[in-house]
């Protein structure tokens, strides 16, 4: 057994666990103010995963950065607005450089100390968006070297929360498929639907609850419905792991 293999993985989604959906109101707020870019933005992100859904269930693929612009297109049908193709390809661009969560930066540092850890970036998206934003974001690209890969769905043209995802995710990392090295591996997201998924393969799973809301996801009953652990940010993570490996 090589060196790696016996590390521990953790798994950092990207949207919505190390990066903000949200800062893209911003954006939006520079052509519907406020209080309206709030709802679009959260409409966005909405049927940005709810397309990505529908796609696994037909057994259909298309990528995540087409759906995206898709998703912007529907939710400003939606919501009665309209925009030029140039202000549309600028919103596009934006998700190369959304704003991390306030705690990314310093748990990045923290995690960079530990060598008994490979950390990777965990993503439907394509690989040119999701490089882009470790890259090039100002908030993620001083900690790029962290993580020691970037691993995507576009090989195997599924979305998360579909089995052959996390399975491509052990295959990236050295991992077998069996339930002992599926447990080895931790999913660290703010996204209830990747944390069921990635338990349902038997891997360990951190649920980032930052709105202080508690567990209510429901689709599957018992354990592994549920996150291994739950934290308030990526700050608490690797004490997490460490408690649970020890």
């Amino acid at each position: 057994m090589s060196d790696s293999s016996k590390k521990t993985v953790i798994a950092f989604d990207v949207y919505g666990t190390l990066l903000s959906t949200e800062s893209i109101a911003k954006k939006l707020a520079s052509h519907f103010g406020q209080e309206k870019a709030q709802s679009m933005a959260a409409t966005w992100r909405k049927y940005q995963l709810e397309y990505t859904w529908r796609l696994n269930s037909m057994n259909q693929y298309e990528d995540f950065s087409a759906l995206t612009l898709r998703s912007l297109k529907h939710t400003l049908a939606e919501a009665g607005e309209s925009l030029k193709q140039s202000e549309i390809d600028d919103l596009m661009k934006a998700y190369d450089s959304l704003s991390t969560f306030p705690e990314v930066g310093p748990a990045l540092v923290e995690l960079a100390k530990h060598e008994n850890i490979t950390a990777v970036v965990f993503s439907n998206g394509t690989r040119k968006m999701v490089e882009n934003s470790v890259n090039h974001s100002p908030d993620l690209a001083p900690h790029a070297k962290v993580f020691q890969h970037v691993v995507v769905v576009e090989k195997i043209k599924k979305f998360k929360p579909a089995p052959e995802v996390y399975y491509h995710l052990a295959e990236t990392v050295g991992k077998g498929k069996d339930r002992k090295e599926m447990g080895q591996m931790w999913l660290v997201s703010g996204n209830p639907f990747d944390v069921v998924g990635a338990r349902a393969v038997g891997m360990q799973a951190c649920w980032v609850d930052r709105a202080g809301n508690g567990w209510q996801d429901s689709v599957v009953e018992g354990g592994l419905g549920r996150p291994t652990a739950i934290v308030k940010g990526l700050d608490e993570v690797v004490d997490v792991v460490a408690k649970h490996a020890g």
